[in-house]
């Protein structure tokens, strides 16, 4: 679909806009079905810079507030150059259900260093609409799905890999594309417990259970990093306990052959 034509004025040129935030549109909004309606970005202010950033897919979703059962409704437009702010959508009716709050919209941005930067709009409403939904979705407020910048990871991670020696092992894991993934090196435990917090190392993650039939795997194998401590074993030279002579000793006798 063709973008339309935005006048963007820049009163300090120095400075470039970040990567996009959807405007329009708004929350709760409500569309309709065949008709037109307008999609609007603007500076997020946080990294990456749009001029950082070579291309961008833009699509119409629906799924739940989790995300994880997202569906493609409508593909706006593939491997577009983001030089302008606004485009027009046309969501025919056929494409999904008339379930409120249920489309928000999706645009993923590919930098020139490596990286995406996946945002979402607001939740708003088609109606009118005549089809259906590979799913029953469940909606709670208006947010779309949480922005994904994986451009910030890499870029933090590019120095300290290299002088670390590690390699494509330091790349975050969620930072790697293909189908074999890499982990780093195990940690290996200390010689002393000193730790009085014994809160988890890591924060949970929420587990979305499947309602219906799955996309195929993105990820084949993950290669961990070989393990570089080194380990030394001795006998144990500390005198065995003597047998029980009490209720103990009784019960294991009734076991002897």
């Amino acid at each position: 679909m063709r973008l339309s034509q935005a006048l963007v004025l820049v009163a300090f040129a120095p400075f470039a806009f970040s990567y996009p935030k959807f405007t329009v549109p708004a929350a709760a909004a409500v569309k309709s079905a065949g008709t037109a309606f307008t999609v609007t970005w603007a500076d997020n202010g946080d990294a990456p810079s749009v001029a950082d950033i070579a291309t961008y897919s833009l699509d119409v979703c629906a799924g739940s507030t989790s995300g994880a059962d997202l569906e493609v409704v409508v593909a706006v437009s593939a491997g577009t150059a983001l030089t302008s702010l606004t485009t027009t959508v046309t969501v025919p009716a056929t494409k999904g259900g008339s379930v409120t709050n249920a489309y928000f919209m999706r645009m993923i941005a590919t930098a020139t260093a490596g990286g995406t930067v996946t945002v979402y709009s607001n939740r708003f409403s088609i109606s009118g609409m005549t089809g259906t939904f590979a799913t029953t979705y469940t909606i709670t407020g208006t947010a779309g799905p949480a922005t994904v910048n994986t451009v910030a990871d890499t870029a933090a991670v590019s120095s300290s890999a290299a002088s670390s020696g590690d390699g494509i092992y330091a790349i975050p894991y969620q930072s790697q594309t293909g189908l074999t993934k890499y982990a780093p090196m195990g940690v290996m435990p200390g010689t002393t417990i000193t730790a009085t917090d014994t809160a988890p190392q890591y924060p949970t993650s929420s587990v979305p259970l499947a309602t219906a039939y799955l996309s195929s795997a993105t990820i084949d194998t993950t290669l961990t990093q070989a393990q570089t401590a080194s380990f030394a074993s001795h006998a144990n030279t500390g005198a065995p306990a003597s047998m029980p002579t009490d209720d103990m000793a009784k019960f294991l006798a009734r076991w002897k052959d």
